[in-house]
């Protein structure tokens, strides 16, 4: 009947009406789930705040604070490197090393200061610029190497172990972060950050000032802060020069309080620098955040060395440069620098190099011609412009060598 029809109707409405309702919902849940998933992966693959710079690496999986963390948690050993410029990040990241450290150490080892004290803020932003475009470059770069049989074009590496991003780590400077009013440290770090375009930064020093300071930069500010106690080289006026720390019980003691204070701030890794293992070891053991030493044991979550050092940079087959007593020399890379450069000397200097194989650009028959007719049209102007020029150069030369009390020697007055 019509009546029976206009009910079954109703229902199908409602029906209807309810799917729909049901469909809106699952379909809220789905973006939901897909939006946390999106942001979830966003947080493990950075860790931290970054500014407006993009992920170097976007097809390699990238080194976090949450995946060093892990890894202290599997029992697995962190690798961190120092490096300054464009071709040490680019050597550092292709060999799948976990951290780049852009170290205030570049004062001593690349800018020659006997401390690291001398360096700027403004000096560091342009080292990490520096090493994050060799990062870039790599990361673009890292499955082919050039074929120098075949006209340098790239060929496939073999397969190697799976590449990462490497955690870029700047040091804040000496006169950057000491300051009573933690905004002004945020503020520089805000700067090594957005301009520096560093994934993290490292402060020396574990008072309770410091503590304070990391605290802000952290949670205020939401740049990830790398620690570092022991020997702090920042401090050596205070400390008396580049000496080992923590030998004495009650200062390994303070060590493991400036330790945990500095995991309570929000630390997400920590520098152990020139202290016995033993204490490295109590510290690593009473920490979750892993530790990184540098002449600090085997017992702590990881190591770092000095580019310059581990690869002997500044080695030569007579003299080597002072190296620390912790530092493994894993290369001797001065001796092959100071044997190429003499060797490229001989060769000028016997008329060896460059031969044919190096001079690779020429001009046609035709313009060879051309050209010689425009040299013989003014030889004799130019052999005469040449041979004035040379009678004054010999003359300056003779006045330079006399000098200008007649002394042959030092030029000293007789």
């Amino acid at each position: 009947s019509f009546i029976h029809s206009y009910i079954l109707y109703i229902y199908y409405i409602k029906f209807r009406r309810n799917n729909k309702k049901h469909h809106q919902q699952e379909q809220q849940k789905m973006n939901f789930s897909s939006h946390f998933s999106k942001t979830r992966r966003l947080i493990f693959n950075t860790g931290t705040r970054t500014g407006k710079h993009t992920p170097l690496c976007s097809k390699n999986r990238h080194v976090t604070t949450l995946s060093l963390a892990a890894k202290k948690r599997r029992g697995d050993k962190i690798t961190m490197v120092t490096a300054y410029d464009y071709p040490s990040a680019i050597h550092v990241h292709r060999a799948n090393i976990d951290i780049i450290l852009v170290g205030d150490s570049c004062a001593m080892v690349e800018l020659g200061y006997d401390t690291t004290q001398p360096m700027t803020l403004e000096q560091m932003i342009h080292h990490c610029q520096a090493v994050r475009r060799g990062v870039i470059f790599a990361c673009n770069n890292n499955n082919a190497t050039p074929d120098n049989n075949n006209n340098n074009k790239p060929i496939k590496e073999k397969k190697k172990q799976k590449s990462h991003q490497s955690l870029l780590v700047g040091d804040m400077p000496f006169g950057t972060y000491e300051y009573q009013n933690v905004d002004k440290a945020l503020e520089n770090s805000y700067k090594l950050i957005q301009k520096g375009g560093m994934d993290a930064i490292k402060l020396e020093g574990g008072n309770k000032h410091r503590s304070n300071t990391i605290q802000h930069i952290v949670h205020s500010g939401g740049i990830a802060v790398m620690g570092h106690i022991g020997l702090t080289p920042q401090a050596i006026s205070v400390i008396g020069g580049f000496r080992a720390q923590g030998r004495t019980a009650h200062r390994a003691r303070e060590l493991i309080d400036e330790a945990l204070r500095l995991q309570d701030a929000g630390v997400f890794a920590l520098v152990l620098e020139c202290v016995p293992d033993n204490v490295a070891k109590a510290i690593t053991e009473t920490l979750e955040i892993p530790t990184i030493g540098i002449g600090a044991g085997q017992y702590t979550s990881g190591q770092v060395l000095v580019y310059h050092d581990m690869l002997g940079m500044m080695s030569h087959p007579h003299h080597d440069q002072f190296m620390p007593k912790f530092c493994k020399q894993y290369a001797q890379v001065g001796h092959a620098i100071t044997k190429g450069l003499e060797e490229f000397k001989k060769d000028v200097e016997n008329e060896v190099f460059p031969s044919n194989l190096y001079s690779p650009y020429k001009m046609n028959e035709h313009e060879k011609k051309l050209f010689d007719e425009l040299l013989f049209q003014d030889a004799e102007e130019r052999k005469s412009k040449h041979e004035l020029t040379a009678k004054k150069l010999k003359e300056a030369d003779e006045y330079e060598q006399l000098s200008l009390y007649g002394n042959s020697g030092n030029g000293n007055k007789s």
